[in-house]
Parts: C-alpha cells; sequence; structure tokens
C-alpha cells in the first residue's frame, strides 16, 4: 500500500487535484464552475489551494463537469510537475 504524503506543517493528509489546469486548459472561470457544480466560488479556489478536501460527491460532479475519471482530477500522491519528464 503506497504511503500517502502529509503536510510538514500540521501532519494532515491532503488531496491534490488538477482543477486549476482543467478550467485553464477549458477556458472555465471559478464563477463558471461554481456555478455548475451548486457551490460557492471561493469554494473552487479553497479546492485548488488545497485548503478544503471535496466530498465523494463534489469530487466525482466536478470529474463529470470536466469529463474526466475522477483520478485525472484528484489523488493522493502530488502530480507531476507538466513538462517533467
Amino acid at each position: 500500500m503506497p504511503v500517502v504524503a502529509k503536510d510538514k506543517a500540521d501532519g494532515k493528509e491532503h488531496v491534490h487535484n488538477r482543477i486549476a489546469v482543467l478550467r485553464a486548459e477549458r477556458g472555465v472561470s471559478r464563477r463558471e464552475l461554481a456555478t455548475a457544480l451548486g457551490v460557492h466560488y471561493q469554494t473552487i479556489g479553497y479546492l485548488e489551494r488545497g485548503e478544503y478536501s471535496p466530498s465523494l460527491h463534489l469530487a466525482l460532479r466536478i470529474a463529470a463537469f470536466f469529463e474526466v475519471p475522477v483520478e485525472v482530477v484528484f489523488s493522493l500522491e502530488p502530480f507531476p510537475r507538466l513538462g517533467s519528464t
């Protein structure tokens, strides 16, 4: 079983995400995504910065919005940097 990375500052597990990347690729604002999901636009910012982990239901709705599998959007491990090999 893989070890889940924890933040050294608070010792909590974090859910990493690609919401900002997906939004940028598709030209979707935080407010537009929030409206489509029925959440406050600040929630999207909290999610993108890793300050808030989504419920399973919200994570699935975000993945459905972008029409990708949930594991494309969220991971327990950090995503590799774009352009790195």
